[in-house]
This record gives structure tokens, sequence and C-alpha cells, in this order.
């Protein structure tokens, strides 16, 4: 189950920081990404970390996203800087490749 929160409503040029606890899989030994689904868009990629904490981002976010993870806590983070209007969107983590079963997502919605 991942499940993910820390999503609202804010002002853009505002930030959030989104959290997404994982439970039932091997956290530890999984690349992990976040991913997102504007309004009437398909879901797409925003960024990821790997099991040896390497991350990449789109080009989308890079320069206003980090990414970070804690194995302790089975926690993925997304720390979003600011914030665009076009960032509004459902955002979701799970496996690298989406391999697990996705959760709910959190809703980002930036106001202009």
């Amino acid at each position: 189950q991942l499940q993910a929160s820390g999503g609202g409503l804010v002002q853009a040029g505002g930030s959030l920081r989104l959290s997404c606890v994982a439970s039932g899989i091997l956290f530890s030994l999984n690349d992990m990404a976040w991913y997102r689904q504007a309004p009437g868009k398909q879901r797409e990629w925003v960024a990821s970390i790997s099991i040896t904490g390497h991350t990449d981002y789109a080009d989308s976010v890079k320069e206003r996203a980090t990414v970070s993870r804690d194995n302790a806590k089975n926690t993925i983070y997304l720390q979003m800087n600011s914030l665009k209007p076009e960032d509004t969107a459902v955002y979701y983590c799970n496996g690298l490749y989406g391999d697990y079963s996705w959760g709910q997502g959190t809703l980002v919605t930036v106001s202009s």
C-alpha cells in the first residue's frame, strides 16, 4: 500500500512537502518515484530516487523539487518550491516502474 499525504491549496510561489508511506513492500530494496496527474492529462513521472540515493527529476520540476527517502520509516518525500499553477495535480508515489497498486494520491492545488 502506498499512502501519499501533504497536499493542499497553496499560492503560486509557495512550497509543499509531500510524504508517501509504503507498506507491504521491501521499501529499502526499491527504486521509488513520484508521479502526478493533472486534470484531463495522463499521469507523468516527476522525480525518482534509487536505493543508493541517486535522484532524477523531470525538466518541469528540476531546480524546484527535491526527492528524498527515509528507509527506516518506509517513506519517500517530495519537497516542492516555487510552485506554479501548472503543478496542480494529484501526486502519487510508486516504484520506479509503477510496480505496485496506485494509492489515492494527494491533491496539490496551486492558485495564481
